[in-house]
């Protein structure tokens, strides 16, 4: 029987590897297996897939800069 712990990292999003709030607005970045690993997340929406993790951090900086 499978434990919980182990469920619940298979229903994970990926390893966080970049987590901050900027002007009150959660971003998060994760690290997950694929063709393009890093997935940025803005206030737990969806942002974009990239190749690496400072693309996603731009990106997501731009982001927030035109919403505010």
């Amino acid at each position: 029987m499978k434990s919980f712990s182990s469920l619940r990292e298979a229903t994970s999003k990926g390893k966080v590897v970049f987590k901050k709030k900027i002007n009150r607005i959660d971003v998060v970045i994760y690290k997950e297996t694929g063709r393009l690993p890093f997935v940025a997340y803005i206030d737990g929406d969806k942002l974009d897939a990239f190749k690496n993790q400072k693309d996603a951090e731009k990106s997501a900086m731009e982001t927030i800069k035109e919403l505010t």
